[in-house]
């Protein structure tokens, strides 16, 4: 059989990987540090299901100092809380940003205590991701030996998955990658005459659409619990049905203690769904998902609304796209809205959007016969 259009992975049972890569997320684009929160909401939502103390993150932070407050800061405290042996988190550097004519003492001590922490973290063995959120801008304005920190994640243990996000990510660290991402930031004429803000649109070949959504949401649902009652968030899931997908136990944990803050909803056969093998019962999930999703955004009871693969529904032409497009414009003027996924023809909501990333695929361990891991890809 052909098969024509765009499919989606979904969770059902298939080999693992068990070997850790070298991911990088780098471009001007948004979404690189929420890619990274994505897989920590992967990761601990897989330690929630599994007896062991085998999945344990650390985030580590660089140009991110204590000092100030971030949105997801509550709902990684909830996790830690519920589940202290699943994340660390350590911030280090300045909370603002500088140029490399700005550059002091401090920045340069506070970037060598965070490397520190890498180094033990990744020569521990206690950790399954470490996520080094920001180095690449920390290696760019040579705070850090970039021979060194290349040096140490090659002889990372074999099991490690590293997570390295930010701007100006130098070459030497990309030819070890195992996946590079580059969100590269796209421009709507349309949305800015209209004075539409709120849309952000997640779309392209490369891995961390819905992961970035995914970190977006947990920096909702974060806001939502460190200033009750100012956000509420959904997230709608398309084409992926079943069971297995790893963020649903954390979110879970996160609803149960939270049930104001956060809704979650999948819609969808447990398969992969192509052009040229959709069935009636595509149709009717991807309305059933819709008709959740359009009630939600007209609601005003949701600030933040996540609607992960929307883009490969409509391209399959599950969903028609005008609906789509009048919901957007009608949305309240405080309701964000992201929508990810990717599409081989880009519908006319794209127009609409404040923010749209493009993430580029330079690099996928998939694209070489690498199988995927629970925790981190789905």
């Amino acid at each position: 059989m052909t098969r024509n259009g765009i499919g989606i992975r979904t969770a059902q049972v298939r080999p693992e990987r068990l070997t850790g890569q070298i991911h990088v997320y780098d471009g001007a684009g948004k979404g690189k540090s929420q890619a990274a929160l994505g897989v920590v909401l992967r990761s601990i939502g897989l330690g929630i299901n599994t007896p062991s103390h085998a999945n344990r993150v650390l985030l580590l932070r660089f140009l991110k100092g204590p000092e100030r407050d971030y949105d997801e800061d509550g709902a990684i405290a909830a996790l830690q809380r519920g589940f202290p042996h699943l994340i660390d988190q350590v911030r280090t550097g300045r909370a603002e940003f500088f140029g490399p004519d700005e550059i002091t003492a401090f920045d340069c001590v506070e970037a060598a205590r965070g490397w520190d922490v890498a180094k033990g973290a990744i020569a521990s063995g206690l950790y399954s991701v470490v996520v080094l959120d920001e180095i690449n801008p920390v290696l760019d304005l040579g705070l850090l030996p970039v021979d060194d920190v290349v040096a140490t994640l090659k002889s990372k243990p074999q099991d490690l998955e590293i997570i390295a996000t930010g701007r100006a990510a130098p070459q030497k660290l990309l030819d070890i990658a195992d996946l590079h991402s580059e969100m590269k930031p796209q421009d709507h004429p349309t949305a800015k005459a209209l004075l539409i803000d709120g849309i952000e649109i997640y779309t392209g070949a490369g891995k961390g659409k819905s992961t970035s959504a995914l970190g977006k949401a947990l920096q909702a649902i974060g806001r939502g619990i460190n200033h009750p009652g100012s956000t509420r968030v959904m997230i709608m899931q398309w084409l992926k049905g079943g069971s297995g997908y790893t963020e649903d136990a954390a979110i879970a944990a996160l609803q149960q203690s939270y049930p104001e803050v956060v809704d979650h909803q999948r819609c969808g056969r447990d398969a992969i769904v192509w052009r040229n093998s959709r069935q009636e019962l595509d149709y009717v999930e991807a309305e059933r998902g819709w008709e959740i999703a359009k009630t939600a955004i007209a609601s005003g009871l949701y600030k933040t609304i996540i609607l992960d693969e929307l883009n490969p529904t409509v391209d399959l032409e599950l969903l028609p796209v005008e609906p789509i497009v009048q919901a957007l414009l009608r949305k309240p003027r405080d309701t964000e809205v992201i929508i990810t996924g990717r599409c081989q023809n880009q519908p006319s909501y794209f127009d609409l959007a404040s923010i749209h990333s493009e993430v580029y695929c330079h690099k996928h361990y998939a694209n070489h016969g690498v199988e995927l891991k629970r925790g981190v890809d789905f």
